[in-house]
């Protein structure tokens, strides 16, 4: 009986654990800024901004409405940045 209620009681705390693992690089970014917990936030905004920006360059994957979109976060990224360095 107790190893059953051990069993099922492991089997709920690993349940609860997994979607911490399963964010993605990105969302631990933005998680990061918006918390104001990252050290170094402009450093990941030009990250983001870097990425953005290749993505942008290849265009030929994405809709005309990704694109904006795609720019829109570029352009959100680069004013986050500004405010960060006082610009």
């Amino acid at each position: 009986m107790k190893t059953s209620a051990l069993v099922v009681m492991a089997a709920f705390l690993m349940s609860a654990a997994v979607p911490v693992y399963a964010e993605t690089a990105q969302d631990k970014e933005l998680c990061a800024i918006s918390a104001n917990t990252c050290l170094d936030k402009a450093k990941v905004l030009e990250k983001r901004i870097v990425k953005l920006k290749k993505e942008i360059k290849k265009g030929a994957n994405y809709s005309p409405e990704d694109m904006k979109t795609l720019e829109q976060k570029l352009q959100d990224a680069m004013d986050q940045l500004d405010k960060i360095e006082g610009k």
